[in-house]
C-alpha cells in the first residue's frame, strides 16, 4: 500500500481519540487527524516523531493526519483505516496463504448481530470464509504484539459473529495485521481486556482461524510480509 507524500513533526499531545497536536520542524504548531480510536498505548507520548500526510480538499477542518509514529527505534503506523486494505491486496497476491485462492473477494457484507464483514470470501461452488481484521501495534515487551490496547466490545461482538458463522457451516478467521516492523510473535492482552482475552480462546475452540501478519514501514508504503504466531496463553 503506498503511502502519500509524508512531512515529519513533531507530537505534543494527542487527545479526544481522533485528535493530535503537532509541531513542525520550524516551530509551527497545529492540530491533526488522528485516525485511531484506541488508546494508542506507548504510541502518544510528547516528543515522539511523527509523520503525516496533507490533504488538498478545502473542506477538510484539518489538512493534516497523522499516519507514523517512530517509537522504540523504528516505524509504527496507526492509521486504523490501512488494515482492511493491507488485508485486501496480501490475500488477492498470495502474501496470506490460508486465504489465497479462487475466491471472489467482497468487502463490508452485512451478516452476524447488525455487523459487516470486513471480508467474505466466496468460491463457485459456494463455500464463504468470513474474515474479520483487526489492526494491531501494541509492543509492551520487545517483539510481543498485543491486542487490543483497550477494551473492546466490538471486538467481541465479531469474535461471536464468527463464531456463529462456523456454527452455520462456513469458514471464519480473526485476522489481526500488526502495522510494526518489530514483533516477531503476538497474544492478547488479558490485563487490558480480559473479556475479549477469554472470547479469542472461546472463538478458536470453536473453530474460527487465528491468523496474524505483520508488516514492513517506510515513509513510502506499507507491506504485508509474513505471518508471525501466536503465543497462546491461557
Amino acid at each position: 500500500m503506498k503511502l502519500p507524500p509524508l512531512i515529519r513533526a513533531t507530537l505534543i499531545r494527542r487527545y479526544k481519540r481522533f485528535l493530535a497536536d503537532v509541531r513542525f520542524d520550524d516551530g509551527r504548531e497545529t492540530t491533526v487527524h488522528c485516525p485511531n480510536p484506541g488508546s494508542m498505548m506507548g504510541l502518544k507520548d510528547e516528543g515522539l516523531p511523527v509523520w503525516l500526510s496533507k490533504s488538498d480538499n478545502p473542506k477538510r477542518k484539518l489538512a493534516y493526519t497523522l499516519e507514523l509514529v517512530e517509537a522504540d527505534g523504528d516505524l509504527v503506523a496507526i492509521n486504523t483505516n490501512n488494515p482492511n486494505t493491507l488485508a485486501e491486496e496480501a490475500i488477492r497476491t498470495g502474501v496470506i496463504k490460508e486465504l489465497a485462492g479462487d475466491s471472489t473477494l467482497r468487502r463490508e457484507v452485512r451478516y452476524g448481530e447488525n455487523s459487516r464483514v470486513d471480508i467474505l470470501l466466496e468460491t463457485s461452488s459456494g463455500a464463504k470464509t468470513f474474515v474479520e481484521v483487526k489492526n494491531c501495534h501494541l509492543m509492551r515487551t520487545p517483539g510481543l504484539a498485543e491486542f487490543p490496547d483497550s477494551v473492546t466490545s466490538r471486538g467481541a461482538k465479531h469474535l461471536r459473529d464468527l463464531s456463529a458463522e462456523v456454527a452455520a457451516g462456513h469458514g471464519a478467521a480473526m485476522l489481526f495485521i500488526v502495522q510494526r516492523n518489530d514483533c516477531t510473535a503476538f497474544d492478547t492482552a488479558p490485563d487490558l481486556d480480559p473479556v475479549y482475552h477469554a472470547g479469542l480462546r472461546e472463538a478458536v475452540d470453536l473453530g474460527v482461524e487465528i491468523l496474524v501478519y505483520r508488516c514492513h514501514i517506510t515513509k513510502e508504503d506499507i507491506t504485508v510480509t509474513g505471518s508471525i504466531p501466536w503465543r497462546r496463553t491461557d
